[in-house]
């Protein structure tokens, strides 16, 4: 599991990169403010989650259930939260409707919300 939590902080941290390059530079001349504000919020959203399952994969040995339950909640949250808004952003641009993506938008942040409550109780039950 740490491995895969490394893995995936690398992945989406090099991602966010190139697709914060690609909004900065590409999508700024096709797409409108708002819906380049909202690739934005994913791509930061993706950032942030990348940093913290970069520090959890180092910090965290991953041999309990809470640990794991909280590493696959960053994992699977910040993929659902920040992919589904990357395709509701482009949706114009690739010329589908993609509007059933709407719901797993607020899933991945409830995702994310439920690490970070599993962070939270794992930072009160065990010292670092």
């Amino acid at each position: 599991m740490k491995q895969i939590v490394l893995i995936s902080a690398t992945i989406y941290g090099g991602l966010s990169v190139i697709l914060g390059a690609l909004g900065a530079h590409a999508l700024k001349k096709v797409l409108s403010e708002a819906q380049l504000q909202s690739f934005e919020v994913g791509v930061k959203y993706q950032m942030y989650h990348a940093i913290v399952l970069l520090v959890l994969g180092f910090f965290l040995s991953f041999d309990t259930r809470l640990q794991t339950y909280m590493g696959w909640s960053f994992i699977s949250g910040t993929f659902l939260f920040s992919v589904s808004i990357f395709f509701l952003s482009l949706q114009s641009v690739l010329g589908a409707n993609l509007k059933f993506l709407g719901p797993v938008t607020p899933l991945g942040g409830l995702l994310m919300i439920v690490g970070w409550c599993l962070l939270l109780i794992q930072v009160i039950r065990y010292k670092f």
